[in-house]
């Protein structure tokens, strides 16, 4: 994740700056080293020198490796602006593939959960956020397309719930969701805090916040099924969340620019400055 999030956007990582940066977040430089050795091994890097004054260079785009989707943290973004209100429909989608296709039915499941759905019961899962073409797309992938029935409804009743608010708070765990964005929200103000309160951050310390902030962003978003503010207590605190990590994100930047002699930028900024301008 470290190595990752210090692709620059000429596709090189400075070892000087790794392990600068992976002593800041109290990793070792024989740790350093491994992961290294690993990537070089996997041919995700091609290393030129050594130690720390060697040079990765990435073979392919690894960026998303640290950062969730564009297009879901696009999303969220809207919502938060509320230019995604919810149109009242549950979205179901229920599956029966057999146990000689496990690992298919396994991965169906996966990619209904990595699209917010929720489980309702054995088979059957709920989101309020239309992707039916995703799963469509999914399961004719794994070939399971035939095992596939989606419906839509505006009347959505699990044993006794029927309040849509009720449900959300039944079906996902917005308790531990919650708790994520708070701390997102919390480590984005002390560090916003210190970008304009305290002296210019050095290029270590810039470089340190950089993939901290990128860290607990993904932490936080990675089991966000992004259900609409309609669905949310109104105490939720995601957008705060985000909002405070927009501006800790363009704070970060804005230091990059302004010094001496800036190395290429981190191929991060590019990804969050496009997704954050919604």
């Amino acid at each position: 994740m470290l190595v990752h999030a210090l692709v620059r956007e000429d596709g090189t990582v400075d070892a000087g700056e790794l392990y600068t940066v992976a002593g800041s977040l109290g990793m070792t430089d024989q740790q350093v080293r491994l992961c290294v050795k690993r990537l070089v091994g996997e041919g995700r890097f091609v290393q030129e020198g050594r130690g720390r004054r060697a040079t990765l260079r990435a073979v392919a785009d690894v960026t998303g490796a640290l950062a969730p989707d564009a297009a879901y943290v696009r999303h969220a973004y809207r919502q938060d602006a509320g230019r995604a209100p919810w149109d009242g429909i549950w979205h179901l989608f229920a599956f029966a593939v057999p146990e000689s296709r496990r690992a298919a039915r396994d991965a169906l499941r996966e990619g209904l959960l990595h699209l917010g759905a929720a489980p309702v019961q054995s088979g059957l899962y709920v989101t309020a956020n239309p992707v039916a073409e995703l799963v469509e797309a999914h399961a004719r992938h794994l070939g399971v397309l035939d095992t596939l029935t989606r419906l839509t409804t505006t009347d959505l009743r699990v044993g006794g719930t029927t309040g849509p608010r009720e449900l959300a708070a039944a079906l996902w765990p917005l308790d531990e969701i919650a708790a994520r964005y708070e701390r997102l929200a919390a480590f984005a103000a002390s560090r916003l805090a210190r970008l304009t309160g305290g002296p210019e951050p050095s290029d270590g310390e810039r470089l340190t916040a950089t993939v901290e902030l990128a860290a607990h962003f993904t932490w936080a978003m990675t089991p966000d099924p992004l259900l609409p503010p309609e669905l949310l207590p109104a105490t939720w605190p995601g957008g705060r969340a985000r909002r405070l990590t927009a501006d800790c994100w363009q704070r970060l930047r804005e230091t990059h620019a302004r010094g001496a002699a800036p190395a290429p930028a981190l191929r991060l900024f590019a990804l969050y400055a496009d997704v954050l301008n919604v």
